[in-house]
């Protein structure tokens, strides 16, 4: 099969990012098997390592392996401390001589001697690959039509020849120049304008190093355009150095962006179900005053109707007492009207006697509503700074959702979302081999790849990030590096087991 890939590209038949992509996979795959049978994976055993420093749930290493050992970075690998706290997985992230920065999940001391690296070549030569693999099995999935482009720049290479020195189409654009820093600056210069237009970018680099200083000149530039870098970028490994171009890059970590968001996201989930709990609270206290308040009005409007019967019947009394006094002293005709109505002294004293019991009666049932009223009143009254409080969270629920939305809220799990963390963000800087070997950006796509100094990546890496973009792909660096580097040859002797994952 590899003989077969071999042919295919030696020939002169138009390439496609497809049989690109198969021939690499098929290559990725001999070498992993050619490092597994070799048992290159060796235990690397009396390495000294200390910690540099944390972010968030990362922390950097700086190994110092035996003299005449070194491993490339983008590796992943096994720490096995000698005190038996368990393996560490971690990540190369750099490395000069015998001494490597590693990227780690878990802590394992200020300082340890004596620990065991075992190197996961393999692993990373087979994630790779599969990774290949899952572009070609999964057409619906990926869009190679810019990837596609990249063929004839490739097959130039191969053959020897020098590609276009001019920006190409609309779809695969170049940056090819001997001074670094303009190239750099064109680089900032053409992420602002992208991210301007809403694109989501997706840059590459050869390494870590390089990687930290273009995240540095475009964030200084984004900051010099008035816009909020970070925001919109992020640096997807731990930053090798404190500052890039006069900007502080640790804190444009993705891990160290989502521990921040996340912590913050945990404080504001505490905020609120202090809220919902409050609310809660208040809410049957309220229900409960209402209630009393209602109860409050009913038997003040009882009392408001005894008091008007007693006021009448007091008239009542009134009248009856004048008219006995005034008797005798009425003219006839007003005394005989008096008394074809049923009123006469004795009439008049009977319903006197009426009157006054009636009065009795409801001078009793308002003592009852006036003692019921006093013990109302406090039950009803509601705390002066009660009512605006509960206003005030109720409004906030509501703008929320609703106490419904809420629980499901504080019911989700605090488990961080990795994929929808790094979506959300504008520009991502990392390497090429990183894309290639970690499952995450299978699953994110971008408009735009910008692959900064383009010949010192492999094709392999380079097809890997091609194919997760959806509309460009620009290529930045110095020509003359194509043919020094010799990576997109294929005929080309590789350097060391990783010169595709450059």
């Amino acid at each position: 099969m590899m003989a077969d890939a071999n042919r295919r590209l030696l020939s002169k038949d138009l390439m496609t990012a497809r049989d690109l992509i198969d021939t690499w996979a098929l290559r990725l795959e001999a070498e992993q098997t050619q490092v597994s049978t070799a048992s290159l994976d060796q235990p690397i055993t009396q390495v000294s390592c200390r910690l540099v420093h944390t972010i968030g749930t990362l922390h950097l290493y700086e190994l110092t392996l035996p003299l005449g050992t070194s491993i490339a970075h983008d590796t992943p690998l096994s720490l096995i401390p000698p005190n038996d706290i368990g393996t560490t997985e971690g990540l190369v992230l750099s490395g000069q001589d015998n001494v490597i920065l590693v990227q780690t999940f878990d802590h394992i001391g200020q300082s340890c001697a004596d620990v065991t690296v075992v190197p996961d070549r393999a692993g990373l030569l087979a994630t790779s690959a599969k990774q290949l693999r899952g572009m070609l099995a999964q057409p619906d999935s990926y869009r190679l039509g810019p990837a596609d482009r990249l063929a004839p720049l490739l097959e130039a290479a191969r053959a020897g020849e020098p590609p276009g020195a001019g920006t190409g189409s609309s779809i695969l654009s170049t940056l090819w120049s001997d001074d670094f820093l303009m190239r750099r600056q064109r680089l900032a210069t053409l992420a602002i304008e992208l991210i301007r237009a809403n694109k989501r970018l997706l840059v590459v680099c050869p390494d870590h190093q390089q990687a930290d200083t273009l995240i540095g000149t475009i964030a200084r530039a984004m900051k010099a355009a008035g816009l909020t870098y970070k925001t919109w970028v992020t640096r997807y490994e731990m930053a090798l150095a404190q500052q890039a171009d006069g900007v502080g890059i640790q804190e444009l970590g993705f891990e160290a962006q989502m521990h921040q968001f996340y912590a913050k996201s945990r404080t504001d989930k505490a905020a609120l179900r202090g809220k919902y709990e409050r609310f809660r609270e208040l809410t049957p206290v309220l229900a409960y005053k209402a209630q009393k308040q209602k109860d409050l009005d009913e038997v003040r409007l009882l009392e408001w109707r005894l008091m008007t019967q007693l006021t009448d019947f007091q008239n009542k009394i009134k009248d009856v007492n004048a008219t006995l006094v005034e008797y005798e002293s009425l003219p006839l005709f007003r005394r005989l009207s008096l008394q074809a109505v049923g009123k006469n002294v004795s009439s008049l004293h009977q319903y006197l006697e009426l009157y006054e019991s009636q009065c009795a009666e409801l001078k009793g049932e308002l003592d009852v509503a006036t003692t019921r009223i006093n013990e109302l009143v406090p039950e009803a009254a509601v705390p002066k700074d009660m009512r605006p409080e509960f206003d005030e969270l109720k409004e906030d629920i509501v703008h929320l959702g609703g106490t419904k939305k809420i629980r499901e809220i504080l019911a989700a799990a605090d488990d961080t979302n990795r994929q929808a963390f790094i979506q959300n963000r504008r520009l991502v800087v990392t390497t090429a081999s990183r894309v290639l070997s970690d499952p995450l950006f299978s699953r994110v796509r971008f408009d735009v790849l910008i692959a900064d100094e383009a010949p010192w990546i492999g094709p392999a890496p380079l097809l890997g990030a091609a194919g997760l973009v959806r509309e460009r792909i620009v290529l930045s660096g110095d020509i003359g590096d194509i043919a020094t580097a010799g990576l997109w040859a294929f005929h080309a002797a590789p350097r060391n087991s990783f010169t595709p994952l450059a």
